[in-house]
């Protein structure tokens, strides 16, 4: 008789025997909303594994039990607190909701931003696969440690929701005692709980385990610059980030932490202000030390009319150099005065090899000058629009042989950083955000100088991010009370401890309590989604 896993539980018979259970023939069901694919080739593996080492896995899955019911607590908890947000007890507040998918998921700004690319769909198809495995190892393990084999694993798709379960006997179920029962049901929640545990401490030691082979928090490297990048033409596979604007970077992390930082600060401008003063808002206080001579030679544009310099030239203003505030509103006015009402056109490359003045290098958090140059030159700040930033970015190449045999770490460390052929500046002007995810980095150099096995660190740490989050997310979904997980069959056999009840109003309770749980969790989840979609 072919079986199937059931969460109801009748009469408890201990005293019976339980044997294995043999499947001659599987059928798979197919239909048009739902089809599934099952397998019994793992039935006995798993099932003489389960026996030999019984004992053990008993001690290990009553860990999970007590876990188990913690979490279905917790979520429970969580869903009315929810639900009460929802019915606009509180002003119609979602913030709870928002926290709660960003951690549940992980993904919040793929999914609200609709950029997740075909390699994360590949990184998450993987995660999924393991992190569901490894769920349903856990009850098929658990099952087997309490005599019972499963029948057969299915992997199925219900309308376009894919997923996996095992069958067991019905009658071999209802023979178990209420903790064999809840060892099993709560083994497959427990066991993404431990490898979420396992890639938390994966990605900790990644660095230790890849010591070896790989160097780590020295600078990012570039994987990948993506066509439509403004840095196409500039960054290219195996570059390595040293610095933005005078800002050291470590690490990729460091690199999206400092984009952030100069994206805020190019929309800090006000509504009363011109566009001088919001223009030096937007810089930072990144200026640099022109000469007069090369002002003498450059083109003067006036504010009044035109305001755009032509071709390849970047418009600059010159600032009052004191020990003041630079943005202070009447130096401003004082020094635009005093210019003449115009700016000055220069090229990027010939300002790039120019000393600095300014407060922003390296400290956008200051608020005092720092814009000292000498008598024969003047501090210029670059005259920009809201939204607009100006980003120096310095790196080291790897175009040029003599830069691999140098060694990565040897130019970073390089003080006389202009005059060595290997490391470059480049200047990006416009949204700071557009170079954010564009370009690809790792936080991992290879020790040696060939580009092969580049990318494993970078698989190797996205693959466990998505498995973690992955893996939690399942664990969280199946501690639902709601139909058809394992939240229910948990639910149900805590409600048989309940014996100042009768089993008739046991009955009732449990099921407005899975009935509830389920619209709870169908409403919760329908907001997160509309929010990310609009």
């Amino acid at each position: 008789m072919e079986g199937r896993r059931v969460r109801r539980f009748g009469r408890w018979r201990s005293n019976q025997t339980l044997l294995p259970v043999r499947v001659n023939r599987l059928s798979n069901a197919v239909s048009c909303w739902y089809c599934d694919c099952k397998s019994s080739i793992l039935n006995e593996p798993l099932f003489r594994f389960g026996r030999r080492y019984s004992r053990f896995l008993k001690a290990w899955f009553s860990m999970g039990v007590g876990f188990g019911l913690a979490v279905l607590f917790a979520v429970t908890m969580i869903l009315l607190y929810e639900i009460v947000q929802i019915l606009c007890l509180y002003y119609g507040n979602t913030q709870m909701s928002n926290v709660m998918s960003k951690y549940l998921f992980g993904f919040s700004s793929m999914i609200s931003g609709l950029t997740i690319s075909l390699a994360d769909i590949g990184y998450l198809c993987m995660s999924s696969f393991i992190s569901v495995s490894v769920h349903e190892l856990g009850h098929a393990l658990a099952a087997a440690s309490e005599g019972i084999q499963m029948e057969y694993i299915a992997v199925f798709l219900a309308v376009l929701f894919p997923g996996a379960l095992l069958a067991f006997n019905h009658e071999l179920l209802q023979a178990l005692s209420k903790v064999s029962a809840l060892r099993i049901y709560c083994a497959g929640i427990w066991h993404n709980a431990v490898l979420c545990a396992v890639c938390a401490w994966a990605l900790f030691l990644q660095p230790f385990i890849l010591y070896a082979f790989y160097i780590h928090d020295e600078g990012p490297m570039v994987l990948e610059v993506s066509p439509t990048s403004p840095l196409a033409g500039h960054l290219s596979p195996g570059d390595v980030i040293i610095s933005l604007d005078d800002f050291r970077i470590n690490n990729a992390l460091e690199w999206s932490q400092i984009i952030d930082v100069l994206t805020e600060h190019s929309y800090q401008t006000f509504q009363n202000n011109s566009l001088l003063e919001n223009s030096m808002k937007s810089s930072s206080g990144k200026g640099y030390c022109i000469p007069y001579s090369l002002v003498e030679e450059g083109k003067h544009v006036s504010l009044e009319g035109n305001r755009t310099c032509p071709d390849e030239l970047s418009a600059f203003i010159t600032i009052p150099c004191s020990d003041q505030a630079m943005v202070d509103d009447d130096n401003l006015e004082v020094n635009h005065q005093r210019d003449g009402g115009v700016f000055h056109c220069f090229y990027d490359k010939d300002v790039l090899k120019l000393e600095k003045c300014g407060d922003g290098w390296g400290r956008l958090h200051s608020n005092r000058s720092s814009c000292f140059c000498s008598k024969e030159a003047t501090c210029f700040l670059p005259l920009l629009s809201t939204g607009v930033a100006w980003v120096e970015i310095t790196y080291s190449s790897s175009s040029l042989p003599q830069c691999l045999h140098l060694g990565r770490t040897h130019v970073i460390e390089d003080n006389n950083s202009k005059e060595n052929p290997c490391v470059k500046t480049s200047v990006f002007v416009g949204d700071a955000i557009s170079i954010k995810h564009s370009v690809l980095l790792t936080s991992y150099q290879p020790r040696w100088s060939a580009k092969f096995g580049a990318h494993f660190p970078y698989v190797l740490e996205r693959l466990l991010m998505f498995t973690f989050h992955v893996s939690m997310t399942l664990a969280l979904l199946n501690s639902l009370p709601v139909y058809f997980l394992d939240g229910e069959a948990i639910s149900e056999v805590v409600s048989h401890y309940f014996r100042i009840v009768s089993p008739r109003r046991r009955r009732t309770i449990l099921q407005y309590f899975l009935f509830g749980g389920t619209v709870a969790s169908i409403i919760m989840f329908g907001c997160i989604m509309s929010s990310f979609m609009f």
